[in-house]
């Protein structure tokens, strides 16, 4: 039990150390001009996007979701240690697409906005027991939540050869798929980060590990996203984020592969492109609001700059997207 209490508090410790915010800068702007009221953080993390927030808007407050209890444990120790926080931040261990139920059981009706910072997080990858990283050894986890039942060893030690290689080529765009799977396959059992990225290293021919950064980075990234089923809960938290939002209100995400941009784009797509048509009589509506879109893109696809991008290596892939709420009601 002692062990257990030492590692929740080394692990804890971690998640309060300092980590660059991708584009804090651009995220405090983004929120400037939105209503007075509450801002989702919904991938709260060390909380570092939600303190620079709090710093600049003096007229908002936070609503941070994290499903993993160490950030959760961060960020009520920021809560009671940071007086420019403390009355004004709200956490809750929860998945992002729980959002709505969060609200309701806050009786939030409606939100100033949201903010959506996807992928893993730097202490989760600094850790090593925590599986994530392939450079440094450790057990096959990649569990955010640590209560999940299916870890990155149940992923690459039971799913079958063809499962792999489309979950490996799908989720991370991988071009040697196949040859991957084939490897991993025939290498098990593996128990080990480190032990997976050399598999994964030897069935990547030779010239093409020489570029495009580490050769075990994409199948990494593959297997944390199917371990916590980043891709298949995202488009409806999305949804939900939009659809709870005041008008003026703003949704933003950073984007770290392609996978994820391209829900974004469609969610944001969807959104933008969907309008409010009641009929002329209501009583309710202004003949001048008919057809009038529900949201628009204020920022379709921006990058870090080249300056952050020499300095935080995470910032390397982001991409920032901003849709604004235009009219009220959920869209959709």
């Amino acid at each position: 039990m002692t062990s257990q209490k030492n590692s929740l508090s080394n692990t804890s410790d971690s998640f309060s150390n300092s980590h660059d915010p991708v584009m804090v800068n651009e995220i405090v702007e983004c929120f400037a001009t939105v209503p007075a009221g509450v801002v989702v953080d919904a991938t709260f993390g060390l909380g570092g996007h939600s303190k620079a927030i709090l710093n600049a808007h003096p007229s908002l407050q936070i609503l941070g979701l994290d499903q993993d209890a160490f950030a959760v444990a961060s960020a009520q120790r920021m809560i009671v240690e940071d007086q420019s926080v403390r009355g004004r931040l709200t956490i809750r261990r929860a998945r992002f697409d729980s959002l709505t139920q969060v609200l309701e059981e806050l009786s939030i009706n409606q939100i100033s906005g949201a903010l959506f910072d996807l992928g893993v997080s730097s202490p989760q990858l600094d850790i090593a027991e925590r599986g994530f990283s392939y450079r440094n050894d450790g057990p096959l986890d990649m569990r955010m939540d640590q209560r999940g039942e299916v870890s990155a060893a149940d992923v690459v030690n039971t799913y079958e050869e063809s499962e792999l290689a489309h979950l490996i080529a799908s989720n991370a765009d991988e071009r040697f798929a196949r040859r991957i799977a084939r490897a991993i396959v025939a290498a098990r059992p593996i128990n080990t980060t480190i032990h997976l990225s050399e598999i994964i290293v030897s069935a990547i021919p030779a010239p093409a590990r020489r570029t495009g950064g580490h050769p075990a980075k994409r199948t990494f990234q593959a297997i944390r996203i199917e371990v916590n089923k980043e891709l298949e809960i995202l488009a409806r938290a999305l949804q939900a984020a939009i659809d709870a939002t005041k008008v003026g209100g703003r949704v933003a995400v950073l984007t770290y592969h392609s996978g994820e941009n391209r829900i974004v784009k469609q969610v944001f797509r969807s959104a933008e492109n969907d309008t409010d048509e009641p009929k002329i009589g209501s009583p309710y509506v202004h003949e001048s609001q008919l057809g009038q879109r529900r949201a628009r893109r204020v920022r379709i696809s921006q990058n870090p700059s080249a300056k952050e991008q020499s300095e935080n290596r995470r910032a390397k892939s982001a991409r920032l997207r901003v849709i604004e709420k235009t009219f009220a009601g959920a869209v959709g």
